[in-house]
């Protein structure tokens, strides 16, 4: 039976089946492509589908050397291509997303672009504003925004590829109430679905259909992995070979509900007065340049060392114990070399209910810092360490990095989980970081990294080291099978049981080291932390990785070694922690919406 829910007027339908198609495009055969591709959409529509996607650049194929080459292939939208699909829109009632290489005809400008189609032919139209490397050679980057289309199968919006990888893109998306973001995808050089596909599911609280090309063309290898990721991040369909059409379920209301698993929703804890600096683009010009111009604030030099994570649960309301482990657990990982160590979330206090935060919260400076200071004087360490912080009659669940010079500052968790908001008040201390010989280090806590914009502020800050000491039960890393799409490259093929880790991405798509150091175990309202601490690289798409990662139930402890200096150059910045070269690629003057209250239009 059919079911409908009403929004703002429009009716949508509360579940339908959508498709993503996995083909192997050839360059240059237009006619040939379209009535492949012609033959899978009507497959898709006669099963049932109402919503289908095809790859990127799907109708001429991708590896174009300039616009010369490209000029007999390009089309307006509306157009040709979009009349021919509008025909299988029409007859099946459904919504068809396509990629070609589209020409406004008045400027004889070039996009790389989707269209989407319904019944009752064009209804938008997405121009990618992220261009990868060959397509810098024939066409515009995007000048469209990044809209939202409503629609009777509710509210759909569309990125392009490497739009998907800059985190602003598919926000812009989902705080304009998209159910659905379609991506369609030529992705190379990675194992499929991506990391950053799952990411931009579960933060937005979305569903993502992607739909990625296989096959090679002119030496270049594509990845396929075509797929739906539901809103909770979890995989529920993928074709990773081609041709082939991957199915599954979309639950509008599913869409709508933006909970993260009951312990706070995804729009409305969001913090934009603390986000302003994202609309800003101190990247553009080299790191060394922007960061400490005037002579203020440089970054400081870095260094190769070794940092670590310990995964424990602390004793609720017993200080002298978890004192005690504090100084096993610093003796233990500076003797294997570590000057930093980050621990879980409230390692000194444990985990409160509304009744007990009072009784163990404490000042900083206050009774616990003479010791833990004494332990960083003893083992040459700095350590983060989380505890209840009263100040001024508030109290905080507050992270504070420790140094054998002294307490260089302190961090206040600004995004509550519905534990936290049961005793302490959200951070004021905005997303601030502190500079050391080991570089630039900041602070997020459990919560926070759950939202994209705290870790994204503190790269566009300068972070090298992000510390994220967390007592969390979600989300949980994510398995991924084993990949049939034949590839040369140093990308993984067999099955893994860690694909998708939250705080990996947070590092990679951030160009920043991240020490995750999560509890393990049952937190007060029964929820089980997963551990799974770690140490991550600061790029996504290097293999092998050079990260660690532990277990999912035992105390345990890791160490990595890390580089933040300058690449060879010591006048130039190179390393990724300094370079930082996801940062210029990003499009601020869309980002507007980002800072907003309520910024759906």
């Amino acid at each position: 039976m059919r079911k409908d829910i009403k929004d703002g007027g429009t009716t949508c339908r509360t579940k339908y089946l959508a498709a993503a198609i996995t083909c192997d495009p050839k360059l240059k055969m237009k006619d040939q492509n379209i009535a492949e591709q012609y033959a899978l959409v009507e497959e898709a529509a006669k099963k049932g589908a109402k919503l289908i996607a095809l790859p990127e650049m799907s109708t001429t194929g991708y590896c174009w050397y300039d616009r010369e080459e490209v000029r007999p292939y390009v089309e307006p939208i509306p157009g040709p291509t979009t009349e021919i699909f509008e025909k299988i829109a029409k007859k099946y009632k459904c919504w068809i997303v396509v990629g070609l290489p589209e020409v406004d005809e008045k400027m004889n400008v070039y996009y790389n672009s989707a269209a989407l189609i319904g019944p009752d032919g064009v209804i938008g139209v997405h121009r990618k504003t992220h261009n990868y490397v060959c397509e810098g050679r024939w066409a515009k980057q995007g000048n469209l925004d990044h809209q939202v289309f409503k629609t009777p199968i509710g509210n759909i919006g569309i990125l392009i590829c490497m739009d998907i990888n800059i985190m602003e893109t598919a926000r812009l998306e989902g705080v304009r109430g998209a159910d659905v973001i379609v991506d369609i995808s030529n992705w190379v050089e990675d194992k499929t679905p991506a990391l950053t596909w799952f990411t931009r599911a579960y933060e937005n609280g979305c569903y993502v259909l992607v739909s990625d090309r296989c096959g090679l063309e002119r030496g270049t290898e594509f990845n396929g992995g075509s797929c739906l990721i539901d809103p909770d991040g979890h995989l529920l369909c993928c074709a990773d070979t081609g041709p082939a059409i991957a199915y599954g379920e979309i639950d509008i209301k599913k869409a709508r509900d933006k909970s993260f698993s009951g312990y706070g929703h995804k729009m409305r804890d969001r913090r934009p007065d603390a986000y302003m600096d994202i609309v800003l683009d101190p990247y553009l010009w080299e790191p060394s340049l922007g960061h400490g111009l005037y002579g203020h604030d440089p970054l400081p030099a870095g260094k190769a060392t070794k940092i670590g994570v310990s995964q424990l649960m602390p004793v609720t309301g017993d200080k002298a114990a978890n004192m005690d482990r504090i100084e096993v657990e610093a003796k233990a990982l500076s003797a294997n070399g570590c000057e930093l160590i980050v621990f879980p979330e409230l390692m000194l206090t444990g985990y409160p209910d509304a009744a007990g935060a009072k009784s163990m919260a404490e000042t900083v400076p206050g009774a616990s810092s003479d010791r833990l200071m004494d332990i960083c004087l003893r083992y040459r360490v700095y350590m983060v360490i989380g505890m209840v912080e009263e100040d001024g009659g508030s109290l905080f669940n507050t992270a504070v990095l420790y140094s054998p010079e002294g307490i260089l500052g302190k961090y206040r968790k600004m995004h509550l989980d519905t534990l936290d908001s049961a005793w302490a008040a959200p951070g004021n201390l905005g997303l601030n970081y502190f500079n050391t010989a080991m570089g630039r280090i900041g602070i997020l806590i459990g919560h926070d990294a759950d939202f994209p914009e705290t870790a994204r502020i503190h790269a566009l800050h300068g972070v090298d080291i992000l510390c994220c000491p967390a007592a969390v039960s979600g989300p949980v890393p994510e398995p991924l099978a084993e990949s049939r799409t034949w590839h040369k490259k140093t990308e993984p093929y067999g099955y893994t049981n860690i694909w998708w880790h939250l705080w990996r991405v947070r590092a990679g798509e951030n160009n920043c080291y991240l020490a995750f150091a999560n509890a393990v175990g049952k937190l007060p309202d029964g929820r089980e932390c997963f551990g799974r601490s770690g140490v991550f690289q600061p790029m996504i798409w290097v293999y092998p990785r050079n990260e660690v990662i532990l277990g999912t139930s035992g105390e345990d402890r890791a160490a990595l070694a890390i580089d933040t200096r300058n690449g060879p150059d010591p006048d130039t910045d190179t390393s990724y922690t300094r370079k930082k070269y996801l940062m210029p690629m990003r499009r601020t003057i869309w980002y507007d919406p980002l800072v907003m209250r309520d910024p759906i239009e």
